[in-house]
């Protein structure tokens, strides 16, 4: 948790990258641009994943 994504496609606030909130059989990701939250299945969220760009609870 607290990794940050970017995905191929971006939001339609304009952001592209996502925060990892919640981990299980279901992964919460929360959009950087504008709060949002989405639960993805691991398979389509590997999927759609560009990079994992940091670790946000690293600092």
């Amino acid at each position: 948790m607290g990794q940050v994504l970017t995905l191929k496609k971006g939001h339609p606030c304009g952001a592209n990258r996502w925060e990892v909130v919640r981990l299980g059989a279901d992964i919460g990701i929360k959009c950087l641009g504008c709060g949002r939250r989405v639960l993805m299945q691991r398979s389509d969220l590997a999927r759609r994943v560009k990079s994992v760009d940091i670790d946000a609870g690293a600092g």
